[in-house]
C-alpha cells in the first residue's frame, strides 16, 4: 500500500509520464504506450542530440539542439531539427517539423527500387536493393532513417563526413531520388512488366503481405 501511495498523481503524473516517453525516445526505440493518442502512431527516433551555448552581454544561455526522424514504418518518412532549452521541448519541436516534411518514399516490397547515391555537405550516401533475409546494412542514422521509412533489406555504405545531421538529410536525399519503375516505363511509353519482369510479382507479393 505504501508503494501504491508513492506513486504521482494528477499533473505530477502527467509530467512524469511524459518524461518518460521522452527518456524511451532519446534510446532511439519507438513509444509504444499511450495508444490513446490521436493521429497515426509513429515510429520516432532521436538521431543526434547536441548541446549549443549562446553568447549574451550577461553571459551564456545553453540550450538543446535535436534532430529527430519520423517514419511510420510503410513508406513514410520525415526528418526535423528543434531547438530549445530542455530536452523534451526540443524533441517535440523536431518531431513537429519531421511529421510536416513527411513524404513517400517509392519501394518494392521491404527494399528500394534501385541503387542511389546523394550528398548534403561533405557526407555521401550510398543505397542499394537487397534480396529478402539481408536485413539493413547500415549504421548510426542512415540506419535510423532506414528503419522508420519501413526498409527492411539494403546494404548501405557512407562516404565523407560522419557527421549525424548530414548522414541523416542526405540519406532522405537519396530517398527523394528513388524513383518508382512504373513511372519510368510510363515516361518511356512502355509496360512495366517489359522493364522490370520480376515486378508483378513483387507487386502482388507486397499486396498479399498488406492483407
Amino acid at each position: 500500500m505504501a508503494a501504491w501511495r508513492s506513486l504521482p498523481r494528477g499533473p505530477e503524473r502527467e509530467a512524469w509520464s511524459f518524461n518518460m516517453r521522452m527518456q524511451s525516445r532519446m534510446t532511439g526505440r519507438r513509444d509504444t504506450r499511450g495508444q490513446q493518442q490521436e493521429g497515426p502512431q509513429l515510429d520516432v527516433r532521436v538521431v543526434r542530440s547536441n548541446k549549443v551555448f549562446k553568447t549574451h552581454k550577461g553571459g551564456k544561455t545553453a540550450s538543446w539542439s535535436v534532430m529527430v526522424v519520423v517514419g511510420d514504418n510503410k513508406g513514410s518518412v520525415g526528418v526535423g531539427l528543434g531547438k530549445a532549452r530542455g530536452i523534451p521541448d526540443a524533441i517535440r519541436k523536431a518531431e513537429e517539423a519531421a511529421r510536416k516534411a513527411m513524404f513517400k518514399v517509392p519501394m518494392i516490397g521491404d527494399t528500394i527500387p534501385h541503387a542511389v547515391e546523394a550528398k548534403c555537405g561533405t557526407a555521401q550516401v550510398i543505397l542499394r536493393p537487397a534480396s529478402p533475409g539481408t536485413g539493413v546494412k547500415a549504421g548510426s542514422a542512415v540506419r535510423a532513417c532506414l528503419e522508420a521509412a519501413g526498409v527492411h533489406n539494403v546494404l548501405a555504405k557512407s562516404l565523407g563526413s560522419r557527421n549525424s545531421v548530414n548522414m541523416a538529410y542526405a540519406t532522405i536525399e537519396a530517398f527523394r531520388n528513388l524513383v518508382a519503375p512504373e513511372d519510368v516505363a510510363s515516361k518511356r511509353g512502355l509496360n512495366a512488366d517489359e522493364l522490370v519482369p520480376w515486378l508483378a510479382k513483387a507487386r502482388k507479393e507486397e499486396a498479399d503481405a498488406a492483407h
